[in-house]
């Protein structure tokens, strides 16, 4: 699986549906008084966080997302039908900001959290509504109101209970193909790991989620390597797991780079 951890959208939600002029006509009645219907309301876009994603891949190729915009109003005093929303599924651990991707608007930390991100419009009214002791046989009718639009940033910080953290080649793809069924790539060379991977581990009857976070070197927190992008991912993980390979001469050097890095970060 593709892993993504941030990308711009664009949202547009329904428009309102517009009112109806519409006249009474019957057999007989000739008279017959304004009977048209307000339009309906149109469709808000809705992110709500799932716990079985832990990536924005879907979106990386649909990138403009639409609701459905309010029916119109009709005749014999018939509302129009309102547009349906359209939810779009996010991973626990996502944050949205807006267009300049620096102001955040939401963070989603728990699951089936709900964030509406673009309002649809209000639905137009129906010339019945304008009907009075002076006027009663109005033409007048509104349109329905423009629904929100916005372009926004998804951001993807991944919530694990445990990360692995260490220098590239320590293991640590292998330790999470061990204690987990997750399949990383594992090799015997540095930054096999490009992304970072998360597995399961049932304990206590209780499931883990463990992130694999790719290796860091000296001086990741200015952005060598692959730097900061990834040191974000740890930021919210309940505990670390320090990896080391004992293999290397100066062990206790290898440790405190990788504490340098995280207490500059």
């Amino acid at each position: 699986m593709k892993f993504l951890d941030q990308v711009k959208i664009y949202i547009k939600a329904g428009d309102g549906g517009n009112g109806s002029p519409s006249f009474r006509r019957e057999k007989f009645i000739e008279f017959g008084g304004p009977d048209g219907g307000d339009g309906g309301k149109g469709g808000s876009i809705i992110l709500k966080s799932e716990r079985n994603l832990n990536t924005l891949i879907d979106y990386r190729y649909q990138q403009h997302h639409k609701a459905e915009r309010g029916g119109d109003g009709a005749g014999k005093n018939r509302t129009g039908r309102g547009g349906d929303n359209l939810i779009l599924k996010v991973p626990i651990g996502t944050q949205v900001f807006e267009e300049d991707n620096k102001t955040l608007i939401y963070d989603f930390k728990n699951e089936k959290e709900e964030f509406v991100a673009a309002n649809g419009g209000k639905g137009g009214l129906g010339n019945t509504r304008f009907k009075s002791s002076t006027n009663r046989a109005p033409r007048k009718f509104t349109k329905g109101t423009v629904g929100e639009e916005y372009v926004i940033w998804l951001q993807l910080k991944t919530i694990a209970d445990i990360g692995i953290i260490g220098l590239p080649n320590a293991g640590k793809s292998s330790l999470l193909a061990s204690i987990t069924s997750a399949t990383p790539k594992i090799a015997n060379y540095k930054f096999t790991t490009l992304n970072p991977n998360l597995g399961v581990a049932v304990y206590d009857n209780k499931e883990i989620t463990l992130a694999d976070i790719p290796g860091l070197i000296e001086g990741a927190h200015t952005g060598i390597g692959l730097g900061i992008k990834f040191l974000k991912h740890i930021e919210r993980c309940k505990t670390l797991i320090h990896l080391i390979d004992i293999t290397e001469e100066n062990i206790e050097n290898l440790y405190k780079q990788v504490r340098n890095e995280l207490g500059k970060y």
